[in-house]
């Protein structure tokens, strides 16, 4: 916090750890099939300009302003210093087209050591940092009020992302900045760990929040086995994260492969 059948890819790797928990609960096949007849309508779109980046910074703010997270602002947007960076990757998740969540990550490395997390836990991260290990940083979920209520399974869909790119990065953990009545959820689902005690997180947006990390070596097969629609194929991975050529154009937008996946199983 992913497996592919294809001439140019090879299926992201199911740790040896997976056996050790192999009596994991799985979980029940209609949630899987939900979730995969909503990820069939489901396109992810890497934003980086224009009217669709205005667009997932006013969902923020209307999602963050209505938990109190923010205060009001005449812009009716949020954003910081932070999304304008090499190593940030925004994201927009559209269901039939229409824009129902958006998430951002940061690849925390030696090289671009800047990220929401390292903002309030550089005394933590920057050690860890300079011997090689590196982070896969997901923050600012935001998701569409009505959209949200239709798809109670939007949270699974939007962390997609941050779990294909820990794969695509090949990045030592999945860092979280939770709040408390969410612990419970990356515990279950991620098996994520505390790194700290929770601090006050000030600034855009201000909450109390606590850090946790999942290892992807450790953690991410037993949560593939769990959950098979965060599977993704090495191609699907590619047309996200992999920055274009100068000149070239990215993907306008990359469908989840998921299905063809469980399809193969």
């Amino acid at each position: 916090m992913l497996v592919e059948y294809s001439s140019n890819a090879v299926s992201a790797p199911v740790t040896s750890h997976a056996a050790k928990n192999s009596k994991s609960e799985i979980i029940p096949s209609s949630l899987t099939s939900k979730l995969l007849s909503v990820l069939d309508r489901t396109e992810y779109r890497l934003i980086d300009r224009g009217e669709d980046l205005e667009e997932i910074y006013a969902l923020r703010y209307d999602a963050y302003r209505r938990s109190g997270m923010v205060h009001d602002s005449p812009s009716q947007t949020v954003s910081d210093e932070l999304d304008d960076l090499p190593n940030c990757y925004r994201f927009g998740i559209y269901i039939d087209g229409e824009l129902a969540s958006t998430i951002r990550f940061h690849y925390l490395s030696k090289e671009h050591p800047y990220s929401t997390a390292m903002a309030f836990y550089s005394d933590i991260l920057a050690p860890r940092l300079e011997r090689g290990e590196t982070f896969i940083d997901p923050g600012r979920f935001a998701a569409d009020q009505e959209l949200g209520r239709l798809y109670p399974v939007l949270p699974y869909i939007s962390l997609r992302i941050p779990v294909m790119a820990t794969w695509h990065f090949n990045a030592t953990y999945c860092l979280s900045l939770i709040q408390e009545h969410h612990v419970a959820f990356y515990q279950r689902v991620f098996d994520s760990s505390p790194v700290t005690e929770p601090r006050q997180a000030s600034g855009t947006v201000v909450c109390m929040a606590q850090l946790f990390q999942s290892s992807r070596e450790e953690n991410f097969g037993p949560t593939l086995e769990r959950y098979p629609f965060f599977r993704s194929t090495v191609t699907e991975r590619r047309m996200l994260f992999d920055r274009p050529s100068i000149g070239a154009d990215a993907p306008l937008t990359v469908l989840p492969t998921a299905r063809l996946l469980q399809s193969a199983a």
